[in-house]
């Protein structure tokens, strides 16, 4: 599952709703709301959770994702020490990155491209991403919206 940052992950486009994602994935494994009455899909398969936000005509906006399959820029990040996922970043030019810690975890987080790496005992477990927002301050959804 290709990570494209600003858009996505594998074939799944920031701005999609609910029924173009089934049209990929099929019927999600769960499908709940949260306390914002956004709609989370998760598919167990593909370890991936999906949010649509209820405020924004349930389009998809944020990803999390724990596949070992995930790759960013070619390079593969489940279980991989952060230091490693670090310095491939460094490469393409992603450098700013905020830390936060709490109990065993830490998160590494990047606005620029609105990218969180979850680790545990240095290793990446998680991988979140969110649709970008613009100078206006409204999304910047890169799927088509269909009339």
């Amino acid at each position: 599952m290709i990570i494209n940052p600003k858009n996505g992950i594998d074939k799944l486009i920031f701005g999609m709703k609910q029924n173009d994602v089934t049209a990929i994935y099929g019927k999600p494994d769960r499908n709940y709301k949260d306390e914002d009455d956004n709609v989370i899909y998760a598919y167990n398969k593909q370890k991936i959770r999906l949010t649509f936000y209820v405020e924004e005509d349930f389009r998809l906006g944020y990803m999390v994702a724990s596949s070992p399959e995930l790759e960013l820029f070619g390079n593969k990040i489940i279980d991989k020490k952060i230091k490693d996922v670090k310095k491939d970043l460094t490469a393409k030019g992603i450098i700013k990155f905020t830390q936060e810690e709490f109990d065993t975890f830490e998160n590494y987080f990047n606005e620029e491209n609105w990218i969180i790496f979850q680790t545990e005992f240095d290793e990446v477990v998680k991988f979140e991403i969110g649709a970008i927002i613009n100078q206006k301050d409204e999304f910047d959804w890169k799927f088509p919206v269909k009339k």
